[in-house]
């Protein structure tokens, strides 16, 4: 809200995507600025929770049912592999993960790597891939990471670091909205195509690749694309989905960056990273280095490809870059793909820490500089109109004692 020039009065539905924590803890949440009435959705959609968040807040203001959604997503991670909390009930993944073993086998590692390993054995046998190029996508994204202050894995941690907690936000609002604020523009980013899809029927190919969604990624792909009226060439820069490597690989052929198959070439040629001839891939590291805080996911992706595109990413900016790709996939299934635009149709070049700071309402760059909000700001977004601070219970304490 502070980026957006806003406090919570301006906001007309809110919009909490997480996957552990209890029912309306979206409440909870956007309680604290304010006790305004406006709707509040709390959403659940695996590993694509944050950018389902995005979806639904886009079509809200497409439809012309808001002008501005607040959209926020959030998780407390827990130590170890993503598993099912409720072991009383079928899962969700029950069919895959059958099919899976019986086709594969069943092994003692974790469910969700053994979906990606296995795709990743049919990759190799399929394309003449080596496990070195798997590697080097693993590489890359931790040198990528060593620039965004946001990422988990770029030092050695401490337990309690590690066991932490992620979360991001985003304000999607309509062109009436951005015209009646003109000092937003330099800002706005637009979402110029976007798809969501859940699996089809071949994902039961008893192919391994299929079974981890790469038909309806690439199905979301050719369709967010055409929206936009772009093509693969035309991306300069992409966040994706690389819970695992093996996920990258396949994506870099289902997202259209390298002919079918060849996937492997384009890594071993350095086409990934900035100087290569393809699309920088996940210049906040990914989630293999960023992390992966499930309902925060697509929202921390949808803020790097916003702060590449504005310029504010001056320590790892793709320069000239125009238009973006973000990928957010969950097993289970489903798949949203967004084409980010700059606005004004001009290509991004750097912005310097000073005049970000300007323009951020912070002081800083937030792009290359993570802080803690302090109770101050937290104040300049509040509504002036309706809250309670009660419900703020211990949060301004939280807040002052990490300062």
């Amino acid at each position: 809200m502070l980026d957006a020039k806003i406090d919570y009065d301006s906001v007309e539905a809110g919009i909490a995507c997480y996957c552990y924590g209890d029912t309306t803890s979206g409440q909870r949440i956007f309680y604290q600025f304010g006790m305004t009435g406006i709707e509040v959705y709390n959403v659940n959609n695996a590993c694509a929770t944050g950018s389902t968040g995005l979806h639904l807040a886009r079509k809200m203001v497409k439809g012309g049912l808001a002008d501005c959604v607040l959209v926020i997503g959030f998780e407390q991670m827990r130590p170890g592999s993503i598993k099912s909390v409720w072991d009383d009930r079928p899962s969700p993944l029950g069919p895959s993960t059958k099919m899976m073993e019986n086709e594969f086998g069943k092994h003692d590692a974790p469910r969700n790597a053994q979906y990606f390993g296995n795709a990743g054995q049919e990759y190799m046998s399929r394309y003449g891939a080596k496990a070195e190029d798997f590697a080097e996508i693993a590489r890359i994204s931790h040198e990528h990471s060593q620039k965004n202050p946001y990422a988990q894995f770029r030092t050695a941690y401490s337990r309690e670091e590690i066991l932490n907690d992620g979360a991001a936000a985003a304000v999607i609002v309509s062109q009436k909205f951005l015209d009646a604020r003109p000092h937003l523009r330099s800002q706005a980013i637009l979402m110029a195509g976007q798809k969501m899809l859940t699996d089809g029927p071949e994902v039961y190919s008893r192919s391994a690749i299929d079974l981890v969604g790469f038909n309806m990624s690439r199905d979301a792909a050719n369709l967010a694309m055409q929206e936009a009226q772009v093509q693969a060439k035309d991306i300069k820069v992409c966040e994706l989905h690389d819970c695992f490597s093996t996920n990258e690989m396949l994506l870099l052929d289902g997202l259209g960056f390298s002919d079918p198959g060849k996937a492997h070439e384009m890594v071993r040629r350095g086409d990934i990273t900035y100087g290569g001839r393809g699309p920088v891939i996940n210049p906040s590291g990914g989630l293999i280095s960023k992390g992966h805080p499930l309902g925060a996911t697509g929202l921390a992706q949808c803020a790097e490809l916003t702060w590449q595109l504005r310029g504010w990413a001056n320590n790892r900016l793709v320069d000239g870059a125009d238009v973006a790709l973000q990928h957010n996939l969950g097993l289970g299934g489903a798949v949203v793909v967004t084409i980010y635009k700059r606005a004004d149709g001009q290509k991004t070049s750097k912005v310097s820490d000073a005049d970000v700071a300007k323009a951020a309402g912070v002081g800083y760059n937030p792009a290359v500089e993570a802080r803690y909000v302090t109770p101050q700001d937290g104040e300049r977004v509040r509504s002036k109109k309706k809250r309670h601070d009660y419900v703020l219970h211990e949060t301004v304490g939280k807040l002052a004692s990490r300062m």
